[in-house]
């Protein structure tokens, strides 16, 4: 029997194929929001879907997902709810709402943003969260903390000691760009992507962590062997820059650093992540501004580090995830890229420190988040952002 989603893929696209989406851009630099119903790349067909696709659960505007070590969920929404899921033989989700969450900064691109669990959680405790954060005036800024995750037997959750360790220094207006994501590295030490919040210079000013990834200690502290720690404590915490929107940040197997972003009109970008290196945003794209000015393309001569793999038109990259398990054999160390503005579920694959597209699965949402469960299976989060609410989703071989 078919699935419904793979049934309203049949009916929507059987009398379309092949099927390309055609670009569709805004005029003057995306307000919150616009950038991410760009243009699409093509996508497969859907009788070639390698998956099935079993709807487990719906969620008001989710942004983000990660397993506890006993199976069960946590789902962050931007309204700045989490919520504890306990998932069932059956495919069905019961959720708790997990209480003492940071006050957010909800609205254009803000919200409760990313959840991930600490290296030694078994041990310690602890939840790591993402969020936007006002300030004074009309201004905002993403911001990390860390709480212990606490339990009852009666099902109930609760984050205790919850403490800021890192902050965007400075909070600005605009409601865009916050990117947000959280990783920890085989070195134990935890990488933040920090987006330039529509800004622009802000990426190349190194008095300023807007436009970075930042690499501190679970803590928050600055390592001593950060490429500029010696330089001032915003420079000190700095591991790359050059960054636009950057809304994934993922380590493969060898230990290497990945990170997806958005570009501006086209130039959505796969990054291998370096020590000290610079990205070139502003200063170079393989997009252009939304007003029709020019960006230089990335060139060997220009001395920035240029995309492993970009997308024009674009895809909207809106996570990453690197896949490890043996449900799909076939795709280890391969990337997978939620794609918001492509609606679809897009994989490169991974050669050591080289990149190639591989495919493009279209999914009839927009996908804001990619996770892999504990069995393998490789678990999705739709947007939700339109006025309905985004449906969580497992992909298991195809029978």
């Amino acid at each position: 029997m078919m699935n419904g989603v793979n049934l309203m893929h049949r009916l929507t696209l059987s009398a379309a194929l092949p099927l390309a989406l055609i670009a569709c851009t805004s005029s003057g630099e995306a307000v919150a929001g616009n950038e991410e119903t760009e243009a699409v790349a093509a996508i497969s067909p859907v009788d070639t879907l390698p998956f099935q696709t079993t709807v487990v659960s719906k969620f008001d505007e989710p942004w983000a997902m990660t397993f506890l070590p006993d199976g069960r969920a946590l789902v962050t929404e931007r309204k700045g709810k989490l919520k504890l899921v306990t998932l069932s033989a059956d495919g069905k989700a019961a959720m708790v709402d997990v209480t003492g969450t940071p006050e957010v900064a909800y609205g254009g691109q803000g919200g409760l943003g990313d959840v991930v669990l600490s290296p030694d959680f078994v041990n310690d405790g602890y939840v790591y969260l993402s969020f936007a954060e006002a300030g004074e005036g009309d201004t905002s800024g993403a911001a990390v903390a860390r709480a212990k995750l606490v339990t009852a037997n009666d099902g109930a959750a609760s984050l205790n000691d919850m403490q800021v360790i890192w902050r965007q220094e400075p909070k600005v207006s605009g409601k865009g760009h916050y990117g947000h994501r959280i990783a920890f590295g085989p070195d134990g030490m935890m990488y933040i992507s920090s987006g330039e919040r529509q800004k622009f210079d802000p990426a190349q000013d190194l008095e300023q962590n807007l436009g970075k990834v930042v690499r501190l200690t679970p803590t928050g502290g600055i390592p001593s062997d950060n490429p500029m720690y010696d330089q001032g404590r915003i420079k000190a915490q700095i591991w790359s820059y050059g960054h636009r929107n950057p809304l994934g940040l993922a380590f493969d197997s060898a230990g290497n650093l990945w990170n997806s972003e958005m570009g501006p009109k086209g130039g959505d970008e796969l990054n291998l992540v370096k020590r000290g290196a610079n990205y070139g945003y502003p200063k170079v794209s393989n997009g252009d501004h939304y007003d029709g000015r020019d960006i230089p393309d990335h060139s060997p001569e220009d001395g920035f580090v240029p995309p492993k793999v970009f997308w024009t038109p674009v895809i909207s990259p809106g996570s990453l995830m690197i896949y490890n398990g043996d449900l799909f054999p076939a795709w280890k160390n391969s990337a997978f890229i939620g794609a918001l503005s492509g609606q679809a579920l897009v994989r490169v694959k991974l050669d050591g420190e080289n990149a190639a597209k591989a495919d493009n699965w279209s999914m009839e949402g927009r996908i804001r988040e990619v996770e892999q469960g504990p069995d393998g299976a490789i678990w999705l989060l739709e947007d939700g952002a339109r006025g309905s609410q985004g449906r969580l989703l497992k992909l298991t071989p195809a029978k």
